[in-house]
């Protein structure tokens, strides 16, 4: 239902735009990092920094888009003033995309603190959460979601200027304030 009130959202948009003659930037973002934080993203944080053992060290061969704060606030400001963004659809993400042991590993470098990662086969994780009724909950976590931002960075001339290990140390940071 979300993807879906989404879609009708830019679809009405570009009508309204075909209407008026207004242009539009439509942003499309993965899951967004930063100060503050919430959700599912703060609690892989606080699991990390209390050294409780997570069993994704085996989950390797998934691949997840993530865009930190500074970069998506770096690519709107791009847009504001770029004459190329009028009337676009952009992705936009951090460049690399990480499997869920990289993030968990990364994350836990950020705060100087080892990711405790136990080694636990992706289907028998897939099957455990399907039979608790997590399923959703195992997708983002086992499953791929990537978005290629190769047209956003050709179209602008833009690339996120903020790594992953950065973006991740920044977040650590403003939780720690």
């Amino acid at each position: 239902a979300y993807g879906i009130s989404k879609a009708e959202a830019e679809a009405g948009l570009k009508a309204i735009s075909a209407e008026t003659g207004m242009e539009f930037v439509i942003i499309r973002p993965p899951l967004v990092y930063g100060q503050g934080v919430k959700g599912n993203f703060a609690a892989m944080m606080r699991a990390v920094a209390r050294g409780l053992p997570l069993p994704f060290g085996a989950v390797t061969d998934n691949r997840r888009s993530l865009v930190g704060l500074d970069n998506l606030v770096d690519l709107l400001v791009t847009c504001i003033d770029h004459p190329a963004a009028a009337n676009q659809t952009f992705m936009v993400s951090d460049g690399e995309d990480l499997s869920t042991a990289d993030l968990l590993r990364r994350l836990g470098a950020a705060m100087g603190k080892p990711a405790r990662l136990l080694n636990i086969p992706p289907a028998l994780l897939g099957a455990a959460a399907a039979m608790i009724g997590k399923r959703a909950v195992a997708q983002r976590l086992l499953g791929n979601l990537q978005v290629d931002i190769s047209h956003t960075c050709r179209t602008l001339g833009w690339k996120p200027p903020i790594s992953v290990d950065e973006g991740l140390r920044r977040t650590v940071q403003g939780a720690i304030r």
